[in-house]
């Protein structure tokens, strides 16, 4: 099985949408450390390198970062279906459920990655501004920007560590419906077209207030949010196993 694991966690990365994001992540920081209407869009003056790391993320995780996970989920299999693979890797004496289940692993790694090519693409784009303690915020802590007073180094490092992890757990669901998607229309296409669709459809029942505790894009930006927690990782967790459990009974059962 790892050895499956292995050989799917290569191929998502020989993807050209995967290789493109990354490359896309890592440099979404250097853009905006260079943006003329920071001051504008989030009332700020850049004091910090940290808060250029938090810059890449906040940015990212707007659209960019949910869309090319989306994206990169939709294709682990819509690509074996479009090159004619699929077939041949059910030959093997492999069940279909471990094949659905390294794949799964894949997908669900590669937010991961592209956290953390944000996340040193921003180090790097921060370094003219220093890394050391600063007055001020990091963005994703206590006071957002503006902070509560002198934050040390390390401080700073543990909340954009802690930011990006739980950035990376919010993408989990995402990854997860794609992939059912996928496995439903067997098109990377129309996988990553339903999944968004399904996103912007839950946006619209904000309007029903006894239902917003429970809808998955109420805690997209959860990263931000340490008081959401007790309710949103939980749920995170839920529509995750939810949406993979259904894919694999799909996959097992789908004539192909």
């Amino acid at each position: 099985m790892l050895r499956v694991i292995l050989w799917e966690v290569g191929k998502l990365f020989l993807l050209r949408s995967v290789r493109l994001g990354l490359f896309f992540a890592f440099v979404l920081p250097f853009v905006w450390s260079l943006a003329p209407g920071l001051k504008e869009v989030y009332g700020l003056v850049l004091v910090s390198g940290w808060q250029v790391v938090a810059l890449g993320l906040l940015a990212g995780m707007e659209f960019l970062f949910p869309f090319l996970v989306v994206m990169a989920a939709a294709e682990l299999l819509g690509f074996e279906v479009a090159q004619g693979t699929l077939k041949t890797l059910l030959l093997r004496p492999l069940s279909r459920t471990r094949l659905y289940l390294a794949k799964l692993l894949a997908a669900l790694l590669y937010p991961f990655a592209l956290l953390l090519a944000s996340f040193l693409g921003g180090v790097l784009a921060g370094l003219p501004h220093g890394l050391s303690g600063f007055y001020g915020g990091t963005g994703v802590g206590e006071g957002g920007f503006a902070g509560v007073g002198y934050l040390g180094a390390g401080e700073a490092l543990g909340e954009l560590v802690r930011a990006h992890l739980l950035a990376g757990l919010v993408l989990w669901p995402l990854a997860a419906l794609a992939l059912l998607f996928a496995v439903v229309f067997l098109s990377t296409t129309a996988a990553a077209l339903a999944s968004v669709a399904s996103l912007l459809l839950m946006r619209l029942f904000v309007a029903f207030p006894a239902l917003k505790p429970f809808l998955l894009t109420t805690y997209l930006d959860l990263y931000l949010r340490p008081d959401a927690l007790g309710l949103g990782l939980p749920l995170l967790f839920i529509y995750t196993l939810g949406f993979s459990a259904l894919a694999a009974l799909l996959f097992e059962r789908k004539d192909l």
